[in-house]
Protein backbone atom coordinates (compact mmCIF):
# COMPACT_ATOMS: atom_id res chain seq x y z
CA UNK A 1 0.00 0.00 0.00
CA UNK A 2 1.38 3.39 -0.97
CA UNK A 3 0.67 7.01 0.09
CA UNK A 4 -0.84 7.77 -2.94
CA UNK A 5 -3.57 5.25 -3.67
CA UNK A 6 -4.31 5.17 0.42
CA UNK A 7 -4.36 9.65 -0.42
CA UNK A 8 -6.83 8.21 -3.56
CA UNK A 9 -9.10 6.29 -0.95
CA UNK A 10 -9.66 8.89 1.63
CA UNK A 11 -10.32 11.70 -1.44
CA UNK A 12 -13.25 8.95 -2.02
CA UNK A 13 -14.56 8.80 1.34
CA UNK A 14 -17.59 10.95 1.97
CA UNK A 15 -16.83 13.72 3.96
CA UNK A 16 -13.14 14.57 2.09
CA UNK A 17 -14.05 15.67 -1.30
CA UNK A 18 -12.53 19.56 -0.57
CA UNK A 19 -9.79 18.04 1.36
CA UNK A 20 -6.61 19.29 -0.32
CA UNK A 21 -4.01 16.44 -1.53
CA UNK A 22 -1.32 17.72 0.78
CA UNK A 23 -4.04 16.83 3.87
CA UNK A 24 -4.91 13.70 2.77
CA UNK A 25 -1.45 12.32 1.77
CA UNK A 26 -0.67 13.52 5.52
CA UNK A 27 -3.14 11.73 7.04
CA UNK A 28 -2.74 8.78 4.55
CA UNK A 29 0.86 8.63 5.60
CA UNK A 30 0.33 8.73 9.65
CA UNK A 31 -2.42 5.73 9.21
CA UNK A 32 -0.25 3.21 7.49
CA UNK A 33 2.44 4.52 9.75
CA UNK A 34 0.04 3.26 12.90
CA UNK A 35 -0.85 -0.17 10.73
CA UNK A 36 2.86 -0.73 10.89
CA UNK A 37 3.36 -0.26 14.69
CA UNK A 38 -0.24 -2.30 15.35
CA UNK A 39 1.41 -4.85 13.08
CA UNK A 40 4.96 -4.57 15.26
CA UNK A 41 2.92 -4.81 18.49
CA UNK A 42 0.58 -7.64 17.25
CA UNK A 43 2.77 -9.96 14.93
CA UNK A 44 0.67 -13.00 15.51
CA UNK A 45 -3.15 -13.59 14.67
CA UNK A 46 -4.96 -14.59 18.04
CA UNK A 47 -6.31 -17.98 18.08
CA UNK A 48 -10.18 -17.33 17.13
CA UNK A 49 -13.58 -19.17 16.51
CA UNK A 50 -13.29 -18.99 12.45
CA UNK A 51 -16.37 -20.31 10.53
CA UNK A 52 -16.98 -20.27 7.14
CA UNK A 53 -19.94 -20.27 5.23
CA UNK A 54 -21.61 -18.76 1.89
CA UNK A 55 -23.57 -15.62 1.46
CA UNK A 56 -20.85 -12.55 1.55
CA UNK A 57 -20.87 -11.98 -2.57
CA UNK A 58 -24.29 -9.97 -3.07
CA UNK A 59 -25.45 -7.38 -5.79
CA UNK A 60 -23.20 -4.43 -5.74
CA UNK A 61 -21.01 -5.85 -2.62
CA UNK A 62 -18.15 -8.08 -1.79
CA UNK A 63 -17.60 -9.04 1.77
CA UNK A 64 -14.67 -11.65 2.24
CA UNK A 65 -15.01 -11.85 5.99
CA UNK A 66 -16.54 -10.19 9.30
CA UNK A 67 -15.43 -10.30 13.19
CA UNK A 68 -18.47 -11.07 15.28
CA UNK A 69 -17.46 -8.71 18.73
CA UNK A 70 -19.85 -10.11 21.15
CA UNK A 71 -17.93 -13.95 21.08
CA UNK A 72 -15.08 -12.70 19.59
CA UNK A 73 -15.65 -15.39 16.18
CA UNK A 74 -14.60 -14.55 12.53
CA UNK A 75 -16.95 -15.59 9.34
CA UNK A 76 -14.99 -16.02 6.64
CA UNK A 77 -16.89 -15.97 2.84
CA UNK A 78 -15.90 -18.44 0.43
CA UNK A 79 -18.05 -17.20 -2.14
CA UNK A 80 -16.26 -14.01 -1.51
CA UNK A 81 -12.95 -15.41 -1.51
CA UNK A 82 -13.33 -18.05 -4.38
CA UNK A 83 -14.58 -14.75 -6.38
CA UNK A 84 -11.55 -12.14 -5.09
CA UNK A 85 -8.75 -15.20 -6.08
CA UNK A 86 -10.50 -14.96 -9.45
CA UNK A 87 -10.74 -11.73 -10.17
CA UNK A 88 -6.72 -11.10 -9.04
CA UNK A 89 -5.59 -13.74 -10.90
CA UNK A 90 -7.38 -12.09 -13.95
CA UNK A 91 -5.91 -9.01 -13.07
CA UNK A 92 -1.97 -10.90 -13.06
CA UNK A 93 -2.07 -11.03 -9.18
CA UNK A 94 -2.74 -14.53 -8.40
CA UNK A 95 -3.48 -14.82 -4.71
CA UNK A 96 -2.79 -18.15 -2.70
CA UNK A 97 -6.12 -19.33 -0.92
CA UNK A 98 -3.78 -19.56 2.84
CA UNK A 99 -2.71 -15.90 2.44
CA UNK A 100 -5.40 -14.48 1.05
CA UNK A 101 -7.52 -16.49 3.87
CA UNK A 102 -4.61 -14.99 6.62
CA UNK A 103 -5.39 -11.12 4.82
CA UNK A 104 -8.84 -11.33 5.22
CA UNK A 105 -8.84 -12.43 9.16
CA UNK A 106 -5.96 -10.01 10.18
CA UNK A 107 -8.08 -7.33 8.47
CA UNK A 108 -11.03 -8.36 11.02
CA UNK A 109 -8.45 -8.24 13.87
CA UNK A 110 -7.19 -5.39 13.01
CA UNK A 111 -10.50 -3.78 13.59
CA UNK A 112 -10.61 -5.48 17.28
CA UNK A 113 -7.57 -3.98 17.83
CA UNK A 114 -8.22 -0.71 16.85
CA UNK A 115 -11.33 0.13 19.43
CA UNK A 116 -10.74 2.12 22.55
CA UNK A 117 -7.98 3.84 23.29
CA UNK A 118 -6.15 2.85 19.95
CA UNK A 119 -8.79 4.36 18.26
CA UNK A 120 -8.28 7.93 20.61
CA UNK A 121 -4.61 7.80 19.55
CA UNK A 122 -4.83 7.60 15.81
CA UNK A 123 -7.34 10.45 16.44
CA UNK A 124 -4.66 12.10 18.29
CA UNK A 125 -2.34 11.71 15.71
CA UNK A 126 -4.22 12.69 12.83
CA UNK A 127 -4.83 16.25 14.65
CA UNK A 128 -8.42 16.82 12.70
CA UNK A 129 -10.72 19.10 14.70
CA UNK A 130 -14.31 20.68 13.85
CA UNK A 131 -15.33 23.58 16.38
CA UNK A 132 -12.12 22.92 18.46
CA UNK A 133 -12.71 19.51 19.10
CA UNK A 134 -10.43 16.25 17.96
CA UNK A 135 -13.09 14.73 15.35
CA UNK A 136 -12.33 11.32 13.73
CA UNK A 137 -10.86 11.27 10.17
CA UNK A 138 -13.68 9.15 7.90
CA UNK A 139 -11.70 5.93 6.44
CA UNK A 140 -8.36 6.56 8.42
CA UNK A 141 -9.41 3.74 10.39
CA UNK A 142 -10.10 1.64 7.37
CA UNK A 143 -6.10 2.42 6.25
CA UNK A 144 -5.01 1.37 9.57
CA UNK A 145 -6.46 -2.35 9.34
CA UNK A 146 -5.07 -2.60 5.81
CA UNK A 147 -1.94 -1.89 6.35
CA UNK A 148 -2.10 -4.54 9.57
CA UNK A 149 -3.42 -6.84 7.46
CA UNK A 150 -0.60 -6.74 4.63
CA UNK A 151 2.04 -6.81 7.06
CA UNK A 152 0.32 -9.94 8.64
CA UNK A 153 -0.51 -11.08 5.14
CA UNK A 154 1.96 -9.91 2.85
CA UNK A 155 -1.25 -9.13 0.43
CA UNK A 156 -2.38 -5.48 -0.25
CA UNK A 157 -6.08 -5.14 1.01
CA UNK A 158 -6.35 -1.61 -0.63
CA UNK A 159 -5.19 -3.19 -4.28
CA UNK A 160 -7.49 -5.95 -4.26
CA UNK A 161 -9.80 -3.48 -2.98
CA UNK A 162 -10.02 -1.85 -5.95
CA UNK A 163 -9.53 -5.51 -7.71
CA UNK A 164 -12.83 -6.38 -6.73
CA UNK A 165 -14.74 -2.72 -7.20
CA UNK A 166 -13.53 -2.84 -10.75
CA UNK A 167 -15.15 -6.51 -11.37
CA UNK A 168 -18.70 -5.75 -9.48
CA UNK A 169 -21.27 -5.23 -12.77
CA UNK A 170 -21.85 -1.54 -13.07
CA UNK A 171 -18.32 -0.62 -12.38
Amino acid sequence: MNVDLSAEFLAATPTHENRSTEQLRAWARIALDYGDELAAAHPELPQLDIREKTGGKRPGEVLLAEYHHRDHRVTLYRDSLDFAREVSAKRGCPLAPEKLRRAAIAHEVGHHLLHGPRTRELNRRLGHRVFRLRAHVAGADELVVHRYAQRLSGIDPLLLNNFLIDALPGA
